[in-house]
């Protein structure tokens, strides 16, 4: 089975290099890593280009226009499907997501067709956030569930592992987000296919290095995200 890591990035260069050799440190068979760069200016490009010359197994996408975390993602599974991916797991840059559940994840499609790295399931933690983060982070999600009818108890979770007909149905070169909420666009277009989605527990571990990238206009766009592809339900526009 080819594997392809897919990792969305703008101002990484503090964590990239460490998360990248924690990932080939899995040994893997057939193990690939892409990353997905906005061009960023603190040279995170440049870091995992060094690392791609070293290893043909680490791929750098860089990406000068239409940024944005949407864009990359969307982009970054492209890029997986056209060179052969049979499995994809997108994960943040951030060191928020261990690359130890990987291989887990990977087991778990034996079992299911979208295996997600869930806080909130029994066993799964967080590390390191603050008591109000904890709180927008437990109302957003109660929001997503109630407005798109998901099963699924983490919502926001940005680490997930796809069988590659998952992909395939939910066609990411028409995914509309261009900020965070692709996250919630892929978990509702997979949900409607009727795919099947299992949640793993995982420990969330908040960034230590570098700014996150995710503030009010970010997370007010994605809640209204939300609410469009509930429209587009409804008027038989997805």
């Amino acid at each position: 089975m080819k594997t392809f890591v897919m990792i969305p990035t703008y101002n990484e260069s503090e964590n990239i290099g460490n998360l990248i050799d924690k990932i080939l440190k899995l040994k893997i068979k057939n193990l690939h890593v892409v990353v997905a760069d906005d061009s960023s200016p603190d040279g995170t490009s440049k870091i995992v280009e060094a690392i791609s010359k070293k290893n043909r197994n680490v791929h750098l996408l860089l990406r000068k226009k239409d940024k944005g975390r949407g864009s990359a993602g969307k982009d970054g599974f492209i890029y997986c499907l056209k060179h052969g991916a049979d499995a994809v797991v997108e994960m943040d840059a951030d060191m928020s997501h261990d690359p130890k559940y990987i291989p887990i994840m990977l087991n778990e499609l034996k079992n299911a067709d979208l295996i997600l790295g869930s806080r909130r399931v029994r066993g799964g933690d967080e590390i390191g956030r603050s008591a109000f983060r904890r709180l927008v982070t437990f109302g957003a999600n109660l929001y997503i569930r109630a407005v798109l009818g998901l099963k699924v108890m983490d919502c926001n979770s940005g680490f997930r592992c796809f069988k590659r007909k998952v992909l395939e149905s939910i066609k990411p070169e028409k995914l509309q987000s261009k900020g965070p909420s692709i996250v919630q666009e892929v978990l509702f277009k997979a949900h409607l296919k009727g795919f099947r989605i299992k949640e793993i527990p995982i420990t969330f571990v908040n960034r230590t290095k570098g700014r996150s990238k995710l503030g009010i206009p970010q997370l007010v766009s994605g809640y209204f995200m939300v609410l469009k592809l509930k429209i587009l339900k409804v008027v038989g526009g997805i």
